[in-house]
């Protein structure tokens, strides 16, 4: 790639940030494209080019809420071979989360790390190459967001073993013979991992469904 006209496109509201984005682009030997004020323009400017690059901001106007991240929705699906770098000013775990689950080529990184030159270069070097970057203080969130929120945490461990083979399909027979322990024992810590789980009897089958989908989100 080192030889390549390197096409970026910026969408950025402020002014002076997104003027010093340029400039830092185009001193590492970016082709700066577009400077968009908003996802509208960013998008009306991608019907008719295609840059290898694209840097949003997760909340343009006219709202302000989710203007960027609509935008970069729309670009992967759209121009899937771009890499999309979203700047957001602060930490939203829900939406980066949407974002990087979207595959390569994608990155999220706080509004101050601009302000390290290289760091900033570098995320979109590495976007660029095919890679997902996730800013650092994101990563702590994560962390702590699991730590805390983790539904498998109120679980004994043999409960835990119950709900992994539930995963695996097996009935409630199926679990008592390969844990050895009787079929009113399991019952008994099915009835256990819902209540703690805090799902509520609905009378139907879907507990167990919902139980099983909370234990794979944590894998």
């Amino acid at each position: 790639m080192g030889g390549q006209v390197k096409r970026i496109a910026l969408a950025e509201d402020d002014v002076l940030l997104r003027e010093g984005m340029a400039s830092l682009l185009e001193g590492a030997g970016y082709d700066v494209v577009c400077r968009a004020g908003d996802a509208a323009e960013l998008l009306d400017f991608l019907r008719d080019a295609e840059p290898e690059m694209i840097v949003v901001d997760i909340r343009m106007p006219p709202t302000c809420t989710t203007e960027g991240l609509d935008a970069a929705r729309a670009i992967r699906r759209d121009h899937p071979r771009a890499g999309i770098l979203v700047l957001s000013a602060h930490v939203e775990v829900d939406q980066a989360m949407e974002l990087l689950a979207t595959g390569r080529r994608i990155g999220y990184l706080l509004k101050q790390r601009v302000a390290s030159v290289d760091g900033f270069i570098e995320a979109i070097e590495r976007v660029r190459g095919g890679d997902s970057v996730v800013d650092p203080v994101l990563v702590g969130e994560l962390f702590a967001s699991r730590r805390r929120e983790d539904p498998l945490e109120r679980l004994s461990p043999r409960e835990r073993e119950v709900l992994a083979l539930m995963a695996e399909g097996r009935s409630n027979a199926g679990i008592a013979h390969r844990l050895w322990i009787s079929e009113g024992t399991v019952e008994k810590h099915v009835r256990s991992i819902m209540a703690r789980l805090r799902l509520p009897d609905t009378g139907d089958d879907h507990r167990r469904v919902l139980a099983v989908i909370a234990f794979l989100e944590t894998r």
